[in-house]
């Protein structure tokens, strides 16, 4: 018989966490001209620093992140 209940809730939200900083930092490092893998290797590998170091890293010339800025613009219909 498996015990599926020793985690926790505090395991679980350190798992959202680690799941949440691979994701945005994969967006964003993605958005910035780096491509989506780095972003998703410095959010899974080193969690929430990651997700900070990939945020600090400079935008490259031509990238979505120099020419439309942090947040993508919403498309009218």
């Amino acid at each position: 018989m498996a015990i599926f209940a020793l985690i926790g809730p505090k395991g679980l939200y350190l798992l959202f966490a680690w799941l949440l900083s691979a994701a945005i930092g994969s967006w964003v490092s993605d958005r910035k001209g780096y491509g989506e893998r780095l972003g998703l290797a410095f959010g899974l590998l080193l969690t929430v620093v990651g997700l900070a170091i990939v945020l600090l890293l400079p935008g490259r010339p031509g990238s979505a992140w120099k020419l439309e800025g942090p947040l993508p613009k919403r498309r009218g219909r």
